[in-house]
């Protein structure tokens, strides 16, 4: 059989487009976290309060996922894009009044637009990437499209690091958080401009296909499973655990990135530039730790490298809640290796077997990010008293992720 290309050469400009929506919206999410530090220092917020941060984000992940995808069926994949750059632009825009009047509700409402924004392209940038070629290389192109997404990841805490610590008025000012965010809502105008004008050709969903494109994907035999791809989502045990998984999993993420930079200025004695910087590192262990995953999932089950990923993090989070010096930063550092397969892998093996409600249940799995909002205020107000104590708390969401990952995953469709 002759081999599937990676993409059409009338797809190079989509899809070079979209991937770079993986990017911006890395960037937008990561610095959210260096906000948490930098609205504490300046608005003279708790710990907890700032974790309010992550509740408007995320929140706004629970309310958009099925809206957006809804949006996405009805108007397509390219009105779904320019929807989710506008509301992008639209709260980096807002933070221009808020920095005005110094008040951080009015920053929470400017971040929960913003996120709405990045909601609804997430939501439509994963299928989107996915339609622009050959089925049998759809996992490809949204690997390589999730690269970038690691990259922005990196990007994001320098940016924050250097512009809003750093920045015009320097640490104790709201005017370089004013500036950094109406330079970013003029760049995604500028891309809302340029989409609009960018011709998409006609696209097949693959994931619309019938599932043995998502058992090539994870690389699992399940033709002894019993599964009725026809019986409605809360049937599908798999995916109703994948969504539950997906929840804790994204908690515990929000809440390790939170107060990376309390962790690091209160326990490491660093200056806030410097521990943005050191995030910046740990996002780029995210970023090596999906090249491993991948490599590992040729040989080991994605069920099983997920368990072994998901032990190591408690490992590491007992390490750092000891607050044994540098040992506990660099596993603080590593936790992202391992964090790296968890959103991805969870949320193939809650996809597989669907058939046709595959956009449905990625909403669904999108919502779940709804755990960062959960889980940072909790760990934010353990952190008051010890920032090095809250990194307990994550040990709850990674034993959930790893019954999903050992018993819970197998697709069946209950009675």
């Amino acid at each position: 059989m002759k081999s599937a290309k990676f993409t059409e050469k009338k797809y190079l400009v989509v899809l070079a487009f979209v991937t770079s929506l993986f990017f911006f919206w890395a960037i937008a999410l990561t610095m959210g976290d260096v906000l948490n530090k930098h609205f504490q220092n300046v608005l003279h917020i708790s710990k907890s309060k700032s974790g309010l941060v992550q509740l408007s984000i995320f929140g706004a992940y629970a309310l958009m996922g099925i809206p957006a995808g809804l949006f996405m069926k009805r108007f397509g994949y390219k009105m779904g894009v320019i929807l989710g750059l506008t509301l992008f632009a639209g709260g980096c825009f807002l933070f221009v009044p808020a920095a005005n009047m110094a008040s951080f509700d009015f920053f929470r409402v400017a971040l929960f637009i913003l996120a709405l924004g990045m909601a609804t392209l997430e939501t439509v940038a994963h299928p989107f990437v996915a339609s622009l070629g050959d089925e049998r290389t759809s996992d490809q192109r949204v690997n390589f499209a999730q690269s970038f997404n690691g990259l922005g990841a990196i990007v994001g805490p320098l940016l924050g690091g250097f512009f809003i610590f750093s920045g015009t008025g320097g640490d104790q000012s709201l005017d370089s958080v004013k500036t950094l965010y109406t330079w970013i809502g003029i760049v995604v105008l500028v891309l809302v401009f340029i989409f609009a004008f960018i011709k998409v050709p006609d696209l097949k969903d693959p994931h619309a296909e019938e599932t043995e494109i998502l058992e090539h994907a994870t690389g699992e035999d399940h033709h002894h499973d019993r599964v009725d791809t026809n019986a409605p989502l809360w049937k599908q045990r798999h995916f109703v655990f994948a969504v539950i998984a997906q929840f804790f999993n994204i908690a515990a993420q929000g809440g390790t990135w939170a107060f990376f930079i309390n962790y690091g200025v209160e326990k490491m004695h660093l200056q806030e530039t410097q521990a943005s910087y050191y995030f910046s590192l740990s996002m780029a262990m995210m970023m090596v730790g999906r090249f491993i995953g991948t490599f590992l999932m040729r040989y080991i089950a994605p069920n099983k490298v997920l368990a072994i990923f998901t032990a190591c993090n408690i490992v590491l989070c007992v390490i750092i809640s000891q607050s044994f010096g540098w040992a506990s930063f660099v596993s603080l550092i590593l936790l992202n290796l391992f964090l790296s397969v968890m959103y991805p892998t969870i949320f193939s093996l809650g996809l597989k077997k669907l058939g046709g409600k595959v956009h449905q249940a990625s909403s669904f799995l999108v919502m779940a990010m709804f755990g960062g909002a959960f889980f940072t205020p909790i760990m934010g107000k353990i952190a008051e008293t010890d920032v090095a104590h809250a990194y307990l708390l994550p040990i709850i969401c990674y034993i959930i992720i790893i019954l999903f990952a050992v018993k819970f995953y197998k697709p069946k469709t209950l009675k």
